[in-house]
């Protein structure tokens, strides 16, 4: 797998979310490719440094969502999948978080220049 997952632990979302979002990030891109494997369960937990609960719960969150697939005594599959829907609901995921953080914004008393300044030096830092 070439995927380099970055976890923060401190981090808003639960691990194997981060996961979850990262992995799906990496089919969208076309870093993974339809029929590319993924690393086992515990490969993945050992190169994450996390729990073998945490990848197997990521993995069957992507695989409920037809992303991945399991395939017995050989492991886990990136599927074919409709980029163009996958984009929607990551659209969609991305639009309802930030409703979230622009209503503790506004709770906190920031204005939406403050916000936009925030997240232009945020994402400058990556």
């Amino acid at each position: 797998m070439s995927i380099n997952i970055n976890i923060l632990p401190q981090g808003t979302l639960a691990i194997y979310e981060q996961i979850v979002m990262q992995l799906k990030n990496a089919i969208v891109t076309g870093e993974l490719k339809p029929g590319e494997a993924l690393p086992s369960i515990r490969s993945l937990a050992a190169d994450l440094q996390v729990s073998v609960i945490t990848t197997k719960r990521a993995y069957e969150e992507l695989e409920k969502e037809g992303l991945i697939r399991s395939v017995a005594g050989k492991g886990f599959y990136v599927c074919e999948y409709n980029t163009d829907y996958l984009k929607e609901k990551q659209l969609m995921m991305l639009e309802s978080r930030l409703q979230e953080i622009i209503f503790e914004a506004r709770t906190a008393g920031l204005g939406c220049s403050d916000v936009v300044e925030m997240v232009k030096t945020l994402y400058e830092e990556k």
